[in-house]
C-alpha cells in the first residue's frame, strides 16, 4: 500500500527544510497583534532510508510538534517536506494521501489511540478496509500482524482495549501502524508510559520489525538511555530549534553543544563515582513567546558572552563528525 522506493538507497527518505509553526495566543486587537508561541522555528533535518533518527530535548522544546508537522496532523506555517525525492503536497509532487499511506505514527497514550468499543483485530483491519482492501484480506492481515507483535490472535483478536495491559495495547498500535505497510514510522514517546521490562520487549520488537521490513524510524523520547539503544543518529532540540545533531556514539561520547552536555550529564548512572551532585542546568527554559535574542540557550549557558546575545549561532560541522550551533565550541571547524 505504501509507495515504492524510487530514489535508491543514497537518497534520503525524508528531508525537512525550514519547518516552522507558531501558535497564536488569545488576545490582541482583532487578533492581529496576538502573541505567538514559537513551537517550531525553522527546523531542518534529513532521515536516511533504514535509519533511526532520535529526537531529544526537554519538555516543550518542540519534539512532538515537529513530529505532528511531519505527519501533517498540523499544518505548518512554513517549510518543505520531501519524501524520497518528491515534494509533499506540491502540485507536481507527492499528494498528501499518498504520503500518509507511507507514514504512520505511534503515540505515547496507547489506550487513547484505540477505539474502546472496537475489538483489537477490527482496529488493526479498519484502516486497510477503508483504503479498499476486502474485509477477509484485511482481517487476515490483522491476525498476521497481531501474531507478529506477540499477541496470539486466538487469544487477543476479540479482546477490547480495556482488557489489555499497557504493553499489549502498544503492541496493537504498532500492528495497526504496520497494517498500511509504511516506510516511515514516527514513534512519539511510544515506550515512555511502559515499565522497564515491558519497555525493553517493545524496543526489541521495534528493532526486529525495522530489520525485517526495511523501516525507517523517527523516534522521539526524553529518555536518553532508550535513544542511545535504538537510534543511529540523534537530533537535539531546544526551544523550537536544532542545536546539535550527529551519529549517536559520537554525540554521546563527545557532545559539542553545552545544552547537549547538560542533558547527558543529567542521565542517572549506576556508578557511585559518577553521581550527579548538582543540577547541570540552571533555571527553566525561557518563554517560547519571547525567546532570548541571539543564542536561545545563552541565559542558561556557562560559556555565554556578549556575542551570544546579538548573533544567532549557525549549525557547523565539528571535528567529531556531527553538527552543533555554538559560537565558542573549540571542536567546531
Amino acid at each position: 500500500m505504501a509507495l515504492p522506493d524510487i530514489g535508491g538507497p543514497a537518497q534520503p527518505l525524508l528531508s525537512v527544510t525550514g519547518l516552522r509553526k507558531h501558535f497564536a495566543l488569545p488576545g490582541g486587537l482583532l487578533k492581529r497583534n496576538a502573541a505567538k508561541v514559537r513551537a517550531v522555528d525553522g527546523v531542518s533535518f534529513t532521515v536516511a532510508k533504514g535509519e533511526t533518527l532520535g529526537v531529544v530535548g526537554e519538555s516543550g522544546c518542540g519534539k512532538s510538534t515537529t513530529a505532528r508537522l511531519v505527519a501533517r496532523l498540523i499544518e505548518p506555517d512554513a517549510g518543505e517536506l520531501v519524501f524520497d525525492g518528491q515534494a509533499v503536497g506540491a502540485q507536481t509532487g507527492l499528494a498528501l494521501k499518498d504520503f500518509r499511506r507511507s507514514l504512520q505514527m505511534v503515540f505515547q497514550d496507547a489506550y487513547a489511540s484505540l477505539n474502546p468499543r472496537m475489538p483489537v483485530a477490527e482496529a488493526v483491519a479498519y484502516g486497510p478496509q477503508v483504503h479498499g482492501m476486502p474485509a477477509p484480506a484485511a482481517r487476515q492481515r490483522a491476525h498476521d500482524l497481531l501474531a507478529r507483535v506477540g499477541l496470539a490472535p486466538a487469544v487477543f483478536a476479540h479482546r477490547y482495549p480495556h482488557e489489555l495491559s499497557g504493553g499489549q495495547r502498544q503492541r496493537v498500535n504498532i500492528a495497526r501502524a504496520l497494517a498500511f505497510e509504511p516506510r516511515l514510522l514516527i514513534l512519539d514517546e511510544s515506550v515512555a508510559a511502559l515499565d522497564k521490562s515491558v519497555q525493553a520487549q517493545v524496543l526489541n520488537l521495534l528493532q526486529e520489525l525495522k530489520a525485517e521490513r526495511g523501516l525507517t524510524y523517527l523516534f522521539i523520547s526524553h529518555d536518553l538511555h532508550v535513544v542511545h539503544y535504538l537510534a543511529d543518529r540523534v537530533m537535539v532540540m531546544y526551544l523550537g530549534i536544532v542545536v546539535e545533531t550527529g551519529p549517536v556514539e559520537a554525540l554521546y561520547r563527545t557532545p559539542r553543544h553545552p545544552y547537549t552536555k547538560a542533558l547527558l550529564s543529567a542521565v542517572p548512572s549506576l556508578d557511585p563515582a559518577r553521581r550527579t551532585r548538582q543540577s547541570p542546568l540552571a533555571g527553566d527554559p525561557p518563554n517560547p513567546v519571547d525567546p532570548p535574542s541571539g543564542c536561545r540557550f545563552r541565559d542558561r549557558c556557562t560559556l555565554a558572552q556578549a556575542r551570544c546575545a546579538v548573533e544567532v549561532p549557525a549549525l557547523r560541522q565539528s571535528t567529531t563528525g556531527h553538527w552543533a550551533a555554538c559560537h565558542f565550541d573549540e571542536g567546531l571547524a
